[in-house]
């Protein structure tokens, strides 16, 4: 049986219905999770990781487990705790969702100190382990969802800086693959889409999709760092604004890892748009 925490996310949701297409035995585990969260036939467990005795009865009797590596809420988690019982519960393969911050943003408390921490405890679990480490998302651009709805508007700031952002379905194949599949152990895979895009762009192929002109507004930084502190802590809006505007040559670099994991190249973000077209409509 293969445990998928953070169920209800990006990854995690395209993950169990992934696992589940493959008649694997899941359970799917997140805090709030229900019934209508997961396919048909798929156990699904409330619990949180800030909680490890929590996941004592959901990793009771499975052999694999992916592990998010808790976003916003990182810092309050105990991975070590998570991972001895985890191996209690008889867990031998664990896939770590980490970030690209932790190899390219080394010294950042909200990207890399936290997330390396994290990444130590799985490598010292005793227990099979795969790293994925991903750039910036497709689906960050539901935050424009709003704005195209109402306005067809889409405001972001650094327009014309391309940085090669992946879109979770291929996070969560990769995923899938680690955890189903001999021959990922003690791998690290860098995770990015085929190409630079940048804001212009995402918009366009968004316009695209939809069929209708959407007028693109390019935000100044504290424009944009001013509506990231209504959901985010300072310090991860700095870093992340960062990111945006001045990307290393390691944030912008293609990784051939998603190729050669599943054998294709990753999607774009043209073809992320039309299949979540209906979210902006």
């Amino acid at each position: 049986m293969i445990v998928v925490t953070g169920a209800t996310g990006n990854v995690g949701r395209s993950l169990v219905r992934a696992l589940a297409a493959a008649d694997e035995q899941v359970t799917a585990t997140s805090r709030g999770i229900s019934e209508a969260d997961v396919p048909e036939g798929v156990r699904h467990q409330q619990a949180d990781l800030i909680d490890p005795e929590s996941l004592r009865p959901v990793f009771e009797g499975a052999d694999a487990l992916f592990l998010q590596s808790g976003g916003p809420s990182a810092h309050l988690l105990s991975p070590r705790d998570i991972l001895d019982v985890a191996k209690a519960g008889g867990i031998g393969r664990v896939v770590l969702l980490s970030s690209q911050g932790v190899a390219t943003r080394p010294q950042s408390a909200s990207h890399g100190d936290t997330g390396r921490s994290i990444e130590d405890a799985v490598r010292q679990s005793g227990m099979d382990w795969t790293l994925l480490r991903p750039g910036g998302f497709d689906s960050n651009a539901f935050a424009w969802a709003e704005s195209v709805r109402a306005h067809r508007e889409i405001a972001a700031p650094f327009a014309d800086v391309g940085l090669p952002t992946i879109d979770p379905d291929d996070i969560a194949e990769v995923a899938a693959a680690a955890l189903r599949e001999d021959g990922h152990a003690g791998r690290i895979y860098e995770l990015t889409g085929p190409a630079l895009s940048t804001p212009r762009q995402r918009a366009e192929a968004i316009a695209d999709a939809l069929g209708e002109p959407i007028r693109f507004i390019e935000q100044t930084r504290d424009e944009a760092g001013a509506q990231m502190l209504q959901f985010m802590p300072a310090p991860v809006v700095e870093t992340t604004l960062t990111i945006l505007g001045e990307p290393t040559p390691a944030e912008q670099r293609i990784s051939p890892d998603v190729e050669q994991v599943l054998g294709r190249a990753p999607r774009t973000f043209a073809e992320w748009a039309q299949r979540h077209i209906a979210a902006f409509r």
